[in-house]
């Protein structure tokens, strides 16, 4: 682009990129974890994730502990009668503990390049095999 002298170019540009998002869930007591991925953050899926989660969970109960973000606090949202919420105080992620868990995930894929979103999901599921009882609970 050319332009006048002291005039700096502004140029539109639409960065293409494809994303992903893993819903996750742990006991930190146990190492038990679950996890799930969907296209979006969104209320949605979130229901999506609750349903999956609390038939993984069968009989028993858990209290999920959640962020206040706006799909997860949604009125729409239909709590299972096994998944008990507990909303933890605004700007606070470092209370919950899956956030450690995303973290250390992170920290394991840095520095890392995928030349496409495949590579990387398959990445991210070996990480998640080869998470141990230890790990998670720490």
């Amino acid at each position: 682009m050319i332009t006048a002298s002291g005039v700096k170019p502004t140029v539109p540009v639409k960065w293409q990129r494809e994303n992903f998002w893993i819903y996750g869930a742990i006991e930190p007591l146990t190492g038990q974890h679950f996890q799930q991925e969907y296209p979006k953050l969104n209320g949605d899926y979130f229901q999506q994730f609750l349903d999956w989660l609390s038939q993984q969970l069968g009989e028993d109960y858990a209290i999920l502990q959640i962020d206040q973000a706006p799909a997860h606090i949604s009125g729409a949202i239909n709590w299972p009668e096994n998944i008990i919420p507990l909303l933890q105080p605004p700007h606070s992620p470092e209370l919950n503990p899956i956030e450690r868990l995303w973290q250390y995930l992170k920290k394991s894929l840095h520095n890392e390049l995928f030349s496409c979103l495949q590579d990387l999901r398959t990445r991210i599921q070996q990480l998640f095999e080869q998470l141990t009882f230890e790990q998670v609970k720490r």
